[in-house]
């Protein structure tokens, strides 16, 4: 559980996030906050059955912390400065360690651990490890054991390594620098000197998408080792080293380091050639130098023998500057050999598979250069101009397109969120329009950063009839919980609210999202909220908004998935699947065994993965066609959408009977559900020869559900 607690000038509020209640939150928009952040603590527990444990409090802005040990009633603080570690003698027991970190200024921030001393062997250690699909290289891991009060975990990528402290009930985030396979390691650790540790391995796959424009140097699966260079120049990706001028947004670029040797360079092999035979024939591209320098970019590889050609133009040395190739009016041809042409007038219209970048070509300047961003640019608009707007209720109901580009129509971002107004990076589907919104969470940023805007006037929800609110959005890089949160007035004064949350469930495309507030008639709204994977760390996840709409009627029903489950990760020899596409099943497994249900059965692809839908449902079996011995597991997973039911008892049926476990489902959003067995051996039941599966819904007959990755693992 962590808490973090802002004290303001003139208030003291309260963001609270616990693993078990959500308590109000605080929204800290338009107001300026410097206590420190980043608060936590670390914990050394001796091994000795003496229960002696060295807490290290830290945290940025911090001179001092307070700790609160928790094991007695009306404590008074201990006080240690920043850098200093403290002793605490406990008894067995749980208990509840307070660290309030205090700035020079007095302001605070506060972390909460739970703290459990147990000389007992630590048991049944379980290890999760989420490896989204849209970043392989970066995992997120928990760990639980019984008895256990803290873990170390060691990642497996480097010599002599050290270990990483993880608490129970927390979660870190690792990225592997290189693919490979690693074996991952975690120990359990205990008051008492015995431990217990599990490994499993971990794969980093090589990047395998090809390289081709536009090129942003921040997607993880594309293959950027077919960015070559030559005549001494170096090449790498970076964190952009200066947020300023046409590239503020903290992300990943191209360094681009010249040795001072005569035409060297950088060369992208692309895995799809730039075309230029229709009217697209502008290459776009953000490129920073300190100094006035030439920058020649050049198309060489023509596919069908397409002549090779370049455009030279000046970068200004003012930092950041976005540059603008036109080799519609600019090109000339290239030195092949002898002359053919060279420096002539050239309009290209073929194919290329090699794209060349020459910073002072046939100079001798040496230096650091950076790019990002290249992409190819029509002359034809791409999109559709936006006609109408509104952002204030006073002239009717809000539709917020994002028609005016400036700060007075443009989203405040705040807790070190970007919020800006940019072109459509993706002008197909259901949005074509020009303008849109555009949200970075940069790294890092507080876990209550978000973006929002006050209103000039009131939406009165105590008259209107329009309350479900429609949002079109675009995610780059992960699939996340979207908050809309509508608040009385802008902070301080921000209560009564509301909100409501809905899910992105693909990436690289437009959906719209609703949400449905329907059923609020009796409070005022001046300020709106929105929330991207509200309350989790930033790592510059990027997204896109447009066309916010309040409108009547009723929030529009999901009827169906759009993308398949999550892929699962664990290790094959560590699971017995029952349906996956990523594991083998049993050989004489049955989805539709005749029980004499009503419910039908139908095997869908969702994007190339298989999915089991049942429709109008009463109850419904899976035969596995032979006995598995579960206890030879600790947990049972599956994945379940349902557009609904939000809960769907789920059964194991051994010899000794059938038990059941309440699959919590959050609807129209694929939930990944991991059950431990001992929630149904608790109940008596032996799981020695598990042959069925049982869904039963009744009496909340006739509805969907869909399942995916049904497996027993440790």
């Amino acid at each position: 559980m962590r808490i973090l607690q802002f004290l303001a000038v003139l208030a003291i509020s309260l963001l609270c996030f616990t693993a078990c209640d959500e308590e109000e939150i605080t929204n800290y928009a338009f107001q300026d906050i410097s206590a420190p952040v980043n608060v936590t603590a670390d914990f050394e527990v001796t091994q000795d059955d003496t229960g002696t444990v060295t807490i290290t409090p830290s945290g940025e802005g911090a001179s001092m912390f307070q700790v609160y040990f928790g094991d007695t009633e009306n404590e008074t603080a201990t006080e240690i400065s920043a850098g200093d570690s403290l002793t605490h003698v406990y008894a067995e027991g749980e208990y509840f360690v307070r660290v309030v970190a205090i700035s020079p200024s007095g302001l605070t921030s506060e972390f909460n651990q739970r703290l459990t001393i147990s000389f007992r062997k630590p048991e049944n250690l379980l290890i999760n490890i989420d490896q989204p699909a849209s970043n392989p290289a970066k995992i997120s891991l928990s760990a639980s054991a019984d008895y256990a009060t803290l873990f170390e975990v060691y990642f497996g990528d480097v010599d002599d390594e050290e270990p990483t402290q993880l608490m129970p009930n927390e979660a870190i985030e690792y990225t592997y620098e290189t693919p490979g396979v690693y074996l991952l390691r975690v120990v359990a650790k205990g008051a008492g000197a015995a431990t217990i540790e599990k490994s499993m391995i971990v794969t980093i796959p090589e990047p395998s998408d090809p390289l081709k424009l536009p090129i942003s140097f921040d997607n993880p699966l594309v293959n950027y080792a077919a960015i070559g260079t030559f005549n001494g120049a170096e090449f790498s990706l970076v964190t952009n080293p200066d947020l300023s001028g046409a590239n503020s947004e903290e992300s990943m670029v191209g360094e681009l380091t010249n040795s001072g040797s005569e035409w060297e360079g950088v060369a992208f092999a692309l895995g799809e050639p730039v075309d230029f035979s229709g009217d697209a024939k502008k290459i776009d591209m953000k490129m920073w130098s300190e100094v006035e320098i030439s920058v020649l970019l050049k198309f060489e590889g023509g596919v069908n023998d397409a002549r090779a050609n370049e455009v030279k133009i000046t970068h200004p040395g003012n930092g950041w500057e976005d540059l603008t190739f036109d080799f519609g009016t600019d090109a000339v041809k290239s030195f092949i050999d002898g002359s053919q042409g060279v420096g002539e007038p050239f309009v290209p219209t073929g194919q290329y598979e090699t794209m060349v970048v020459f910073v002072d070509g046939g100079g001798f300047t040496a230096g650091k250069f950076y790019f990002d961003n290249v992409m190819q640019k029509s002359e034809l608009p791409d999109c559709t101009a936006e006609t109408e707007e509104n952002i204030d209720p006073a002239n009717g109901a809000i539709n917020w397109t994002f028609k005016t580009d400036d700060l007075d129509h443009s989203f405040d971002g705040f807790g070190n969120v970007a919020a800006s107004i940019t072109r459509n990076p993706v002008t197909d589907g259901i949005n074509q329009s020009c303008n849109v919104g555009k949200i970075v969470k940069n790294d890092p940023c507080e876990v209550w950063a978000g973006i929002g805007k006050g209103l000039q006037t009131s939406m009165d929800f105590t008259s209107t009839d329009k309350k479900v609110f429609t949002l079109k959005v675009l995610a780059e890089n992960q699939v996340t919980d979207v908050t809309l949160r509508l608040e009385f007035e802008p902070h301080p004064n921000v209560d009564p609210a509301e909100e409501r949350v809905a899910q992105i469930t693909e990436v690289g495309v437009w959906q719209e999202l609703t949400f449905d507030f329907s059923d609020v008639d009796d409070k005022t709204f001046k300020s709106i909220i929105l929330y991207f994977e509200r309350g989790a760390a930033c790592d510059g996840d990027v997204y896109y908004i447009d066309d916010l709409k309040q409108t009547d009627g009723t929030a529009a029903v999901i009827a169906d998935p759009t993308a398949a489950a999550p892929t699962p990760t664990v290790g094959a020899g560590d699971v017995k699947s029952i349906f996956s596409d990523t594991y083998d099943d049993p050989a004489n497994v049955n989805y539709f065994p005749n029980w004499n249900q009503s419910t039908t059965y139908e095997m869908v692809d969702l994007n190339g993965n298989a999915a089991i839908k049942y429709s109008n449902a009463n109850y419904q079996g899976i035969d596995i066609g032979e006995n598995i011995d579960a206890s030879a597991f600790q947990t049972v997973h599956i994945d379940v959408w349902s557009g609904d039911y939000t809960s769907i008892p789920f059964f194991l049926i051994s010899s000794t009977g059938e038990k059941s476990v309440s699959l919590d489902v959050t609807p129209n959003q694929w939930n990944s559900i991991e059950i431990p067995l001992s929630e149904f051996t608790s109940q008596g039941l032996s799981i020695n020869d598990v042959f069925q599966f049982k869904f039963d819904v009744q009496p909340d007959n006739g509805g969907t559900f869909y399942i995916d990755n049904l497996y027993f693992h440790n």
